[in-house]
């Protein structure tokens, strides 16, 4: 099956841009909790980046890796980095994190990768 990661991103977005007309106080409240989790400290952004695709990858939430791979990429992560990640949550997740690693990630990684060189 193949995906069209980049609408997929514009959509997600999109999506809570057009939410937050109708429910600002809730995709605020979200968006604050996403902004002081990403907030480098002991950790950096990239590797919470990285943290986030396995995650998403694991939980497979198609939207989360979409964007979690781009949000990665573009804090500096390297495709290899990125899909290692990924196979940790294959170590914890099986057959079904190795089906989104191998496809959707994928194609994550080989249409955003060209927008950070």
């Amino acid at each position: 099956m193949a995906y069209n990661v980049r609408e997929m991103l514009n959509s997600f977005v999109g999506g809570l841009e057009n939410l937050s007309k109708t429910n600002g106080e809730q995709v605020g409240a979200f968006m604050g909790l996403l902004g002081a989790a990403y907030e480098p400290k002991h950790l950096d952004l990239k590797t919470k980046e990285l943290m986030s695709v396995a995650i998403g990858c694991y939980n497979r939430c198609e939207y989360c890796i979409v964007y979690h791979s781009y949000k990665a990429l573009e804090a500096g992560a390297s495709k290899e980095e990125i899909l290692e990640a990924a196979m940790v949550s294959v170590a914890f997740g099986g057959g079904p994190s190795m089906a989104y690693t191998v496809t959707l990630l994928q194609e994550c990684i080989d249409e955003f990768e060209k927008d950070f060189k």
